[in-house]
């Protein structure tokens, strides 16, 4: 798959998650205006492409220690910062992060299944 196709697919999916997560994670609330939510993807897209690849990076050592459990961290840490970055999403707890990691994490799984191309 081309990588601005890639991009495209993985900026509606996280649209989806970040939905998602505000409409059934408590102690999530995201916006629900569409222009907002629209900025919050390209911000979040541009954060999994850019900055979640240097975490895990960093973070290899941990993540191979935790037989890949620490991703979680790394997609609640990107949560925490778009969290920072934006007024569109409030978080109120750790608990909250990690569970909403949780959903982005498997959300983006079941995308790369459906449209990845061998």
């Amino acid at each position: 798959m081309k990588f601005p196709a890639r991009i495209l697919i993985a900026y509606i999916v996280n649209i989806a998650a970040l939905y998602i997560i505000g409409t059934y994670v408590p102690m999530i609330a995201v916006t629900q205006d569409p222009r907002g939510l629209a900025l919050l993807g390209v911000l979040f897209t541009l954060l999994n492409f850019i900055i979640k690849p240097i975490l895990k990076l960093v973070l290899s050592p941990f993540i191979v220690l935790t037989l890949g459990l620490a991703l979680i961290a790394v997609n609640a840490l990107l949560l925490f910062v778009l969290d920072i970055l934006s007024e569109g999403i409030t978080i109120q707890s750790t608990f909250a992060y990690l569970i909403g990691a949780l959903v982005v994490g498997v959300i983006n799984v079941i995308a790369h299944i459906l449209f990845h191309k061998k």
